[in-house]
């Protein structure tokens, strides 16, 4: 199927464009929306930046939630299969890593193309999962995690606000808590593993799980905090070339 004959789909917030040989579609953390890459450029290394769009959230946010990894693996993997004509990796930060990683999966065992890399940013391996220090939390807890993670982006959060977040943020939580997986499943593609040196939960230790996951694992260290991917720097995005 061509870019031109491509129906819009809820799940991506940006038109498709046929100027680009790739794609890199992008995935976000618990609790937000494709808008975590509304700083990314249009295009990485010749690959189209494609954030997808999880529902329950942003402009999704009268749709059901999505309810489990797994479940969200198999409306995605439906939802990916007219957009997988060009080459095509997936980014994932944080908890996006996991149904990014079961998505990979799924397309596999439906005979699709599967991606070209997997990037997974500052998230422990799927087996490790229930490590995360955010499934620990109580509700309180989360509500002062999201009300400085909206600080820190520099905006000072109104009750409204933080209402609305908190109700995407603990389905989303909910997801996360259920989510399980005994043993490593290896993906086809490569892995890079990206560790960011400011970054208090996701240590290399932490990370060094996703070891098992593909045949080939890189691990690569970028300067910043958990959340300063959204501001696209230029070494993530020298690294996001790479597959290209």
């Amino acid at each position: 199927m061509t870019p031109s004959t491509t129906a819009p789909s809820p799940w991506f917030v940006r038109p498709r464009s046929g100027e680009h040989p790739g794609t890199l579609f992008c995935f976000p953390f618990s609790g937000a929306g494709a808008s975590a890459f509304s700083a990314w450029p249009a295009a990485i290394g010749g690959a189209e930046v494609c954030p997808v769009q999880f529902p329950g959230r942003e402009n999704r946010l009268g749709h059901p939630h999505y309810g489990t990894y797994e479940e969200l693996a198999d409306a995605l993997a439906d939802a990916l299969a007219p957009r997988l004509d060009r080459p095509y990796a997936f980014f994932a930060h944080c908890a996006g890593a996991l149904p990014a990683y079961e998505t990979v999966l799924r397309l596999a065992a439906l005979g699709l193309p599967g991606p070209e890399h997997l990037f997974v940013s500052g998230q422990p391996a799927p087996h490790d999962a229930s490590r995360d220090r955010m499934l620990t939390m109580t509700e309180a807890e989360l509500r002062a995690e999201l009300e400085a993670f909206v600080r820190g982006r520099g905006i000072e959060p109104r009750p409204d606000m933080l209402d609305l977040g908190m109700l995407v943020l603990l389905r989303d939580h909910a997801a996360a808590g259920a989510y399980r997986r005994g043993e490593p499943a290896a993906v086809d593609c490569p892995v890079t593993v990206l560790h960011w040196s400011e970054d208090p939960d996701a240590g290399l230790d932490e990370l060094d799980g996703w070891r098992r996951y593909a045949d080939s694992v890189e691990f690569r260290t970028v300067g910043g905090g958990h959340y300063d991917f959204m501001d696209a720097p230029a070494e993530l995005l020298n690294l996001l070339t790479s597959w290209r």
